[in-house]
């Protein structure tokens, strides 16, 4: 890529909100690719139901904070990179603790639409690039993601909720990634459901027992969308060097 592009990358500043199956393997390869500055904001800790599709959930991480976890799994990556830990979720109420005009590029990663909006919004008026990940839970096809407009989404559960919000809050444009694959609904039982056998570990603020459906996930369709995120956001900041 050259030594322009690389020393772009080296002094740029990232941060990944949500650190799932798509924001783990997001970060990751923004520390690969030579981000020498990412922040990590996440409140939840790693389950062991998170094994089988998240970056840094091994028995091994099973009850760490998501966000130190990834650190420390940057750090063996690149130890000089700068990262920045953030143990919250994302709302209104901290909002303001997050200066995003200090960013380069911000990745949304959030499973929860009431952040995701904001994170956007905030966003738009900080006039920070942002690329925001649409639905990759229940679905089985990784070939399917595409990178686009919200406004020309469809098919997509919650990109049609998010591209009617934003539209509400005057906000025309939003680079997403999004699939058109039907959702498939996970085949759940009273013996393996989270609802009637949760193994959060303790002191999981955001239990997958409080949601109404345990949404199901595999280990090949949220990385695919984490490393397309990435590298939307690589060749935009090189981009800007031409």
């Amino acid at each position: 890529m050259g030594n322009t592009a690389m020393d772009k990358l080296k002094s740029s500043r990232v941060a990944v909100f949500g650190l799932g199956g798509v924001g783990s393997f997001a970060a990751e390869a923004l520390a690969r690719s030579g981000i020498c500055a990412i922040d990590l904001i996440d409140d939840d800790r790693i389950c062991v139901t998170n094994i089988n599709r998240q970056l840094m959930a091994t028995h091994k991480t099973v009850g760490q904070n998501k966000v130190d976890a990834m650190k420390n799994r940057i750090l063996e990556i690149n130890p000089r990179c700068v990262v920045e830990v953030h143990v919250c979720f994302y709302t209104a109420e901290n909002a303001d603790n997050f200066p995003l005009s200090e960013y380069d590029y911000i990745i949304d990663a959030i499973d929860t639409v009431s952040s995701k909006l904001l994170l956007v919004e905030r966003a738009k008026q900080a006039d920070v690039p942002i690329i925001s990940c649409m639905g990759a839970s229940n679905k089985l096809d990784p070939t399917g993601f595409i990178v686009t407009d919200i406004s020309k989404t469809s098919v997509c559960p919650l990109a049609r909720v998010m591209r009617k919000e934003l539209r509400r809050r005057g906000i025309k444009s939003l680079k997403v990634v999004y699939s058109k694959e039907e959702i498939t609904a996970p085949i759940e039982t009273e013996e393996l459901s989270c609802k009637y056998n949760c193994v959060c570990p303790p002191g999981t603020k955001r239990k997958c027992s409080s949601r109404r459906q345990v949404p199901g996930s595999v280990s090949f369709v949220p990385p695919v969308a984490g490393y397309i995120l990435a590298s939307e956001v690589i060749k935009d900041l090189i981009r800007v060097t031409d």
